[in-house]
């Protein structure tokens, strides 16, 4: 139940953010859910390898490059989901560090509410 909170709260905050942002673009909520969803899988899968294999490179910019890999897997939901449109590295770049930003506050506010629900 958790997974799919998480995935409906990042859909939310990815839609509103293609709105704000002048270089993403998701044409619907059902699109959302499925950037969010891809997203999800992308971070479990694929963004382990790509931080083991730029280990050294992250190391030399203090964590730094983590950023241009949260981009890359960014653009690689570009490429998986249609409807969902990145004008380029940059626009990825800002999108995945509000996105970051913006989750990681409402994960907190609503998931321990639930919690506190729960108990």
């Amino acid at each position: 139940m958790k997974f799919v909170a998480k995935v409906l709260i990042t859909a939310v905050n990815a839609f509103v953010l293609a709105y704000l942002l002048p270089g993403i673009s998701i044409n619907n909520f059902f699109t959302a859910i499925l950037v969010a969803f891809v997203l999800a899988l992308l971070d479990a899968v694929v963004k382990p390898v790509l931080v083991l294999f730029t280990l050294p490179a992250t190391i030399f910019t203090l964590g730094l490059f983590l950023f241009v890999i949260n981009a890359c897997i960014i653009l690689l939901d570009d490429y998986f989901v249609q409807g969902f449109k990145v004008d380029g590295f940059w626009y990825a770049l800002l999108f995945s560090i509000c996105l970051s930003f913006i989750n990681s506050f409402v994960h907190k506010r609503v998931l321990k509410d639930e919690e506190k629900k729960s108990r």
